[in-house]
């Protein structure tokens, strides 16, 4: 087991598989740990590519107990890993709030992240602005994280069946309660994030070719928000998946897949 270490002692669980100075390092969603990518790695590792996976802080196998578990320091903790791994070139895949978790990792790599792929994401704003009708609303989130913190376990279940539009089972829905579960508690803070994000400017200044992939029946992340990563990038490829809600990678394994494998080879 490969643990980074970080501050105040504290790790951070990864794994690295394949070979070679490039890498794909996929960024998971909130609460979930590394584990959720495992219907991925094998179709990237079989196309050539390396990959690198990290459980965040309070998720999975990390240490519980960080004191920042904000999405910066999520980001710090993907830059980090990078500069302990030696990679020269990357690509960034980051899902749901990991998109947002991504965005700010490639702001700090520069011309190491030579694109950037966004699943689902929560990015580059979450909620509602003057400026940006898309995404939801204050009372959401706070209704949200009140009901997180009033049962925990009962929420996480209803999540782990609402993230998904198609019918994916009730072991699929299951397993994906249980990777709910591994998280602390204390990562609601990291969610709580969502509110003030806009990173639309950021998102604007990062001249690398970028694919964003919309579930189309997403309940989770706005579409829209998804689709307006092409207002801030023109070098951007929209994939729509129409069968999908926040979970593409399982709801439209192949297409999603497929998609991801023709943008990574175009670039690493």
């Amino acid at each position: 087991m490969a643990y980074l270490n970080r501050e105040n002692g504290r790790n951070i669980y990864y794994e690295d598989n394949g070979n070679g100075a490039t890498a794909i390092i996929l960024i998971h969603a909130w609460g979930m740990n590394l584990r959720a990518w495992d219907g991925t790695i094998p179709h990237l590792l079989d196309a050539g590519h390396r990959v690198v996976t990290l459980d965040h802080r309070g998720c999975g196998l990390s240490d519980k107990d960080f004191d920042d578990m904000s999405i910066d320091a999520i980001a710090s903790d993907v830059v980090a890993l990078v500069a302990e791994l030696g990679l020269e070139k990357v690509m960034l895949n980051g899902w749901s709030i990991g998109g947002a978790i991504a965005i700010e990792a490639a702001s700090i790599l520069k011309s190491t992240c030579c694109s950037l792929a966004l699943t689902c994401p929560a990015a580059p704003v979450y909620l509602q602005k003057d400026d940006f009708p898309h995404g939801g609303t204050e009372e959401v989130l706070s209704g949200t994280l009140a009901a997180l913190k009033a049962d925990r376990p009962n929420f996480l279940k209803g999540l782990a069946q609402g993230i998904y539009s198609a019918d994916v089972g009730e072991d699929v829905i299951n397993w994906t309660w249980s990777l709910f579960l591994a998280a602390s508690p204390i990562t609601a803070s990291t969610l709580a994030e969502l509110g003030p994000l806009d990173q639309r400017a950021k998102l604007s200044a990062l001249n690398i070719p970028m694919i964003s992939f919309v579930g189309s029946n997403d309940a989770l992340a706005d579409p829209a928000v998804g689709r307006s990563v092409a207002d801030f990038n023109a070098d951007t490829v929209i994939v729509e998946l129409e069968h999908s809600g926040h979970v593409p990678l399982i709801e439209e394994a192949e297409k999603y897949h497929s998609e991801l494998l023709k943008f990574a080879g175009a670039q690493l």
